[in-house]
């Protein structure tokens, strides 16, 4: 009868002390792992924030046109570069403005 107990109790305390930190871990370091942005990720963000910007220049010279031929309609002109991109410029990461910094040299 103590075979069993000795058995249950050593399975229990490795299960303790090694497979549950062991679990915490694992799942802690994935979730470090993924909280960041991959450079594919970062790729795809700027060639939508490039799109958005091309958009907003057609949008821009759309109200120009229509300005000029409809003496009533009042375009919100704005500027080349309006506010709102300053307030979306994303940080890069320490390696993603390396590789920038050499793109640009």
């Amino acid at each position: 009868m103590d075979a069993p107990i000795f058995l249950v109790s050593v399975i229990s305390i490795l299960t303790l002390f090694v497979g549950l930190p062991w679990l915490i871990f694992h799942y802690v370091t994935q979730w470090k792992k993924n909280g960041t942005l991959s450079v594919e990720d970062e790729n795809l963000l700027d060639e939508l924030h490039a799109l958005a910007r091309r958009l907003d220049d057609r949008m821009n010279t759309i109200e120009r046109i229509v300005a000029a031929d409809s003496p009533s309609f009042r375009p919100g002109l704005r500027d080349e570069r309006t506010e709102l991109d300053e307030d979306f410029e994303l940080p890069r990461s320490p390696e993603r403005a390396t590789r920038t910094r050499r793109r640009e040299h």
